[in-house]
């Protein structure tokens, strides 16, 4: 009871500043200049690139496809993240509390990011079957692979992404710092998890399958059956020698946009299981969870950079508008009233194109013939608090 009593008369004896930093820990990260310089950086290189996707699929009709409709979705969401989402953690880490944005900022906050991070991932999982269909199903991709189609994916999966935002969102809130016998702290309000952690683990475990492990599962055997698919017919090397361009690299969108994510999902797996923390856990723990900041930013920058890579024309596109060049005009783009004409991509019609030659040199293939004349009518010319959000 001494012990106790000692205690007291200590805290009372305390500034509010001082039982800030016993309590809440220093108002400043010790991580926050080279993160801030390594933010900064994304930031230059995401915003640019995701503005100009944007104005190259908004400014040239051809360029919108299907395919390119949902990598303007991804690039919406990736502004989202750099344009909100990274000033409001930046602020965090220069200062970790008050938090001066009050319930409804950290609500929107952790809005933001869990309905990104689930939009993300859904339309990345979109675009994998739209492509798979359009390579493997050839056939039905005249009446599934459509502008019509897309837009309405890809307002499901907003709706669908902030409708299953909002129980995580409801747990989080402002909490100020209360210290018995000195009362409410000053300056003190968090915004972090106020309601049941139980509810909470349970929440971040169950998104992390639906919304990582499961569409990643399933986009990894949609491209292996693109893969066989290709590989079967005897397309893959006849593609790349014709266009130029190498059919991998839609996988290596996946691939780099599961890299990026797996930290951001390890932080709150691991954040959601353990129950117990030791100082020693807590300062490796601030480590991983600047790790996976890092990548979750850097998810929203890379892929303006790997469409380069992945379409000349994306290529053509983005030196235009850096260049302030006059639009080319692509002759061989004019539209015929067929519908499809407008619903396969570039990619698409050069492996249409160069079926069409591997026709041409193998007459005598006459079951190969009828697949491709088929598929050639149908086809013209991408927090800093207490706890994770």
């Amino acid at each position: 009871r001494s012990s106790i009593k000692s205690v007291d008369r200590e805290l009372l004896n305390m500034t509010a500043e001082e039982l800030r930093t016993r309590y809440l820990g220093p108002r400043r990260s010790g991580f926050f200049v080279p993160v801030c310089t390594t933010y900064l950086l994304i930031f230059a290189v995401g915003a640019v690139g995701n503005i100009i996707t944007c104005v190259v699929i908004i400014r040239h009709r051809f360029m919108r496809t299907p395919t390119n409709y949902y990598l303007f979705s991804l690039a919406v969401s990736d502004l989202l993240v750099l344009l909100l989402g990274m000033p409001l953690e930046l602020y965090e880490m220069w200062s970790n509390y008050p938090f001066l944005l009050g319930a409804g900022g950290c609500c929107f906050k952790t809005l933001l990011f869990e309905a990104v991070c689930f939009a993300s991932i859904l339309n990345v999982t979109a675009l994998s079957v739209e492509r798979y269909i359009a390579v493997v199903h050839p056939l039905k991709a005249k009446y599934m692979v459509t502008k019509k189609h897309a837009q309405k994916v890809i307002v499901t999966v907003w709706l669908f992404s902030v409708v299953c935002s909002i129980p995580n969102t409801s747990l989080h809130g402002i909490q100020t710092l209360y210290v018995p016998g000195w009362g409410p702290v000053p300056d003190s309000d968090t915004c972090t998890l106020v309601k049941s952690p139980v509810v909470y683990n349970l929440l971040i475990q169950l998104t992390t399958i639906l919304f990582f492990f499961i569409p990643m599962a399933v986009i990894s055997v949609l491209y292996l059956l693109i893969g066989l698919q290709l590989r079967k017919e005897k397309l893959l090397e006849a593609l790349e020698a014709k266009t130029g361009s190498r059919s991998d690299h839609w996988i290596m969108l996946v691939v780099v946009f599961g890299i990026c994510w797996a930290p951001f999902h390890t932080d709150r797996l691991v954040w959601s299981f353990v129950s117990h923390w030791t100082d020693a856990m807590q300062r490796m723990f601030q480590y991983v969870h600047v790790f996976s900041g890092v990548f979750f930013y850097l998810s929203s920058a890379v892929n303006p950079v790997l469409y380069n890579l992945m379409s000349s024309r994306f290529r053509e596109m983005f030196k235009e508008v850096m260049c302030h060049r006059r639009p080319r005009k692509w002759g061989s783009h004019k539209r015929s009233p067929s519908s499809m004409r407008d619903t396969i991509t570039a990619s698409d019609c050069d492996l249409v194109w160069v079926m069409k030659d591997l026709q041409q040199n193998n007459e005598a293939q006459s079951a190969s013939h009828t697949h491709i004349r088929t598929h050639t009518r149908s086809c013209g010319r991408k927090d800093w608090t207490g706890s994770p959000a």
